[in-house]
């Protein structure tokens, strides 16, 4: 936990608090996140230690420690439920069975983008008569959302968002790319909410394929009018707002539809099935990784996990990449919530595979069900 004292917070606990701010700070980490918030609204001093960038700090520190699996579906009315459970952290027990714990719901679900450190970004249709789509940034954990301001895209239809965090200035971005010609980033956190323009040199057709990496938004994308799908991984640094591209030609085959993009020890991997198909199947014989070894080189690592012949007696429905826990663990999930739900952990180094069933979903029957990894809950307020 960070030790370092704000001077405004400082200040108040000369003038106020009857312990140092540090034992302050320790208390409220042990309290669950709904309780913070009802602290903040104690008094003025609370709200001051609650709110500064300390508390945040070690908050986010100690959620880092326990991260959780995200889900994310809508239902029949398209609002948008989050659920989180706890991830497994014992890989021998192969007979786990998790909770799951209702988050927030959310108005107007138009499509899910992806999540950052904590928080979620999504679209919603806004309007009755001429509803219109806008982005949204919300936190499942406190309940709160915020809906950005709206960008004057030629097509609306033709955009993807892309939600980052830069570890250093400790802010969060949204980048927004029209058709890969018209680039536009977003601060979060700013008294005045406003869309920049960034320049980028090489035009391309983005992709909903992407992930935050330690202060990157990395996303797949493809050349105008290419006949491959995807040929060029677009690097977005989010303290410098500069592009740059990764080459795949050196991969010698088109992406399948299956490919996820992952966390990989802090570095960039393409996790991929062997059916060039977006669904993981039990027909399904081994997993490849490419890990991005040098982006200025363009250079690439490969990985093959086979997998053992147990695996067609797990696998029972159509399945999807959610993604790796540390470098191990392949993790797959539904694509529709079903009873009894589940999620599969297969171990590549020691070939095993863990089937951990999910409670309280009963409610999702049917819906469409996206799985993230490593979620972690934030205080940070929008």
């Amino acid at each position: 936990m960070s030790r370092r004292v704000t001077r405004s917070t400082t200040r108040l606990d000369r003038n106020s608090l009857t312990l140092p701010v540090e034992v302050v700070i320790d208390i409220f980490l042990r309290l669950p996140l709904k309780s913070i918030a009802t602290c903040r609204c104690v008094c003025k001093l609370w709200s001051s230690v609650l709110r500064s960038q300390d508390f945040t700090d070690s908050f986010l520190t100690k959620s880092c420690a326990r991260p959780q699996l995200l889900f994310a579906c809508s239902d029949y009315r398209h609002e948008i439920h989050f659920l989180s459970s706890p991830q497994p952290e014992n890989p021998e027990d192969n007979s786990h069975v998790v909770a799951s714990n209702h988050l927030a719901r959310f108005p107007t679900s138009y499509g899910l983008f992806g999540c950052t450190n904590g928080f979620f970004c999504y679209g919603a249709n806004q309007g009755k008569n001429k509803a219109v789509i806008v982005t949204v940034v919300c936190n499942p954990s406190t309940g709160q959302s915020l809906t950005l301001p709206r960008l004057n895209s030629k097509e609306r239809y033709r955009v993807e968002n892309y939600l980052g965090y830069d570890p250093v200035a400790k802010v969060f971005k949204v980048l927004s790319v029209f058709d890969g010609t018209e680039h536009h980033v977003l601060t979060l956190g700013t008294k005045k909410l406003s869309w920049r323009v960034v320049e980028c040199c090489i035009p391309h057709s983005s992709s909903s394929k992407w992930i935050s990496i330690s202060g990157v938004l990395y996303y797949i994308a493809a050349e105008p009018r290419s006949s491959s799908r995807e040929s060029m991984v677009v690097c977005f640094d989010l303290g410098t707002e500069k592009f740059s591209f990764v080459n795949l030609s050196r991969l010698k085959r088109a992406l399948p539809q299956s490919t996820t993009l992952v966390n990989y020890n802090d570095r960039l991997g393409l996790l991929m099935s062997s059916e060039d198909t977006c669904y993981v199947f039990r027909t399904c014989k081994r997993f490849k990784l490419w890990v991005l070894r040098d982006a200025a080189k363009h250079e690439w690592s490969k990985h093959v996990y086979v997998l053992p012949p147990l695996w067609k007696d797990v696998i029972v429905d159509r399945m999807c990449i959610a993604g790796m826990v540390g470098v191990n663990e392949i993790v797959l999930a539904p694509w529709f919530q079903y009873v009894p739900s589940y999620v599969i952990y297969y171990n590549v180094e020691s070939k095993t595979i863990r089937k951990v069933g999910i409670q309280g979903m009963e409610a999702l029957q049917g819906r469409r069900l996206n799985t993230y990894l490593n979620y972690v809950e934030n205080v940070k307020l929008l």
